[in-house]
């Protein structure tokens, strides 16, 4: 069983696909472990989004990231974060294949809806960062 994170993003919540999006994940057979709604502050985003700090997009999708809501969702699963990366879709979402997340949801390459772990360990590590182990331990 592998963990991974989804991020609704701001575009995504604010437009009111949030069930929409928790459905396909229930769909897909996830286990949900914990799921919250917050608003980013600078230094989270900062934080999270380290790994891209020296690429030139850094600073834009901090700003995006803290410009509205967010629903930060713990998953478990079955190779997790592949089949999470498969429903996502690609980044851009003219790119995006038919029924993922990204093409029916996402607006640029910018507001895409969703962010997803990309390995395993990120899987754990984005988790760890918006949850508690108890509080997903509880959830089981």
């Amino acid at each position: 069983m592998e963990r991974t994170l989804m991020i609704i993003k701001p575009d995504a919540v604010q437009n009111r696909h949030i069930g929409e999006i928790v459905s396909f994940l229930e769909k897909e057979d996830f286990n949900i472990l914990g799921m919250r709604m917050l608003r980013l502050t600078q230094g989270q985003a900062q934080d999270f989004y380290a790994i891209h700090k020296e690429r030139p997009f850094y600073k834009d999708l901090v700003s995006y990231m803290t410009s509205g809501k967010v629903v930060v969702i713990a998953l478990e699963g079955e190779n997790a974060v592949a089949r999470m990366r498969e429903i996502i879709g690609a980044t851009n979402p003219k790119e995006a294949a038919e029924g993922t997340i990204r093409n029916k949801f996402a607006e640029s390459i910018e507001a895409n809806a969703v962010h997803g772990s990309d390995s395993a360990e990120n899987g754990v590590n984005e988790t760890a960062f918006y949850f508690a182990v108890s509080d997903m331990n509880a959830l089981r």
